[in-house]
């Protein structure tokens, strides 16, 4: 035998050696974590399939909603989304609280629904883009009744420039300074909406027809009308 191989033969011996006695010592805790490792991941992929099937629960729950809804049983569908409402799966229970903030709205309650709205817009646990989207719901839903200053109030955080909601709100804003007969407001807004090259071409539209009927209007050559 050559020195190589008896040095090598001697090395494997001392590695043998050690490594028994970091196995004696130390096995246990690494058998631990072997374990915790693979129940940590049993754990995860059961989690997973937990919230699979609640989203699928939830989806057909909300399916089922809708059918009773289009079907015109309100008050069993009412039923349903409320139940919704108060579940455990977040965005079930948002689309339902919208949902029955509409069927409200669709049945005539206005009052209601613009309140059932202002709470979704209230709600700081909803992201800010669907609060806005309440918010401007709300504000179409009062727009017959309530002031400019109280339109204003609701959307004019939505009236800055690059606001996703910034075209419906310059809109309604634009319409209740026309119903309110304050025409100086109106015009200041459709011309906002005409200068804003973003805004929609419907949009474009109406603002630059009612553009042309407050002309004569601040010009006193046709009379006020609401």
């Amino acid at each position: 035998m050559s020195d190589d191989s008896l040095f090598r033969e001697v090395d494997e011996d001392v590695r043998r050696d050690q490594f028994e006695k970091l196995w004696q010592r130390y096995g246990t805790y690494v058998i631990a974590a072997c374990v915790g490792i693979i129940v940590a991941v049993a754990g995860l992929k059961g989690w997973q399939h937990w919230q699979k099937l609640q989203a699928e629960s939830a989806g057909a729950a909300y399916n089922a909603a809708l059918q009773v809804s289009v079907d015109g049983n309100k008050q069993e569908a009412e039923k349903a989304f409320a139940k919704l409402a108060a579940g455990s799966h977040t965005g079930a229970a948002l689309l339902a609280r919208f949902k029955l903030a509409g069927l409200e709205s669709d049945t005539g309650d206005a009052k209601g629904a613009a309140a059932a709205y202002d709470k979704l817009a209230d709600d700081h646990s909803i992201a800010e883009p669907l609060r806005d989207l309440a918010r401007i719901r709300a504000a179409y839903l009062v727009a017959d009744t309530a002031s400019l200053e109280d339109i204003k109030q609701r959307v004019g955080s939505l009236l800055a420039a690059g606001n996703p909601w910034r075209h419906s709100a310059r809109e309604l804003v634009m319409l209740v300074a026309y119903r309110t007969s304050d025409y100086q407001a109106a015009e200041s807004t459709a011309k906002e909406i005409l200068t804003d090259l973003e805004t929609p071409p419907g949009l474009r539209r109406r603002a630059g027809a009612m553009a042309a009927v407050l002309t004569p209007l601040i010009a006193g050559k046709a009379p006020a009308g609401n």
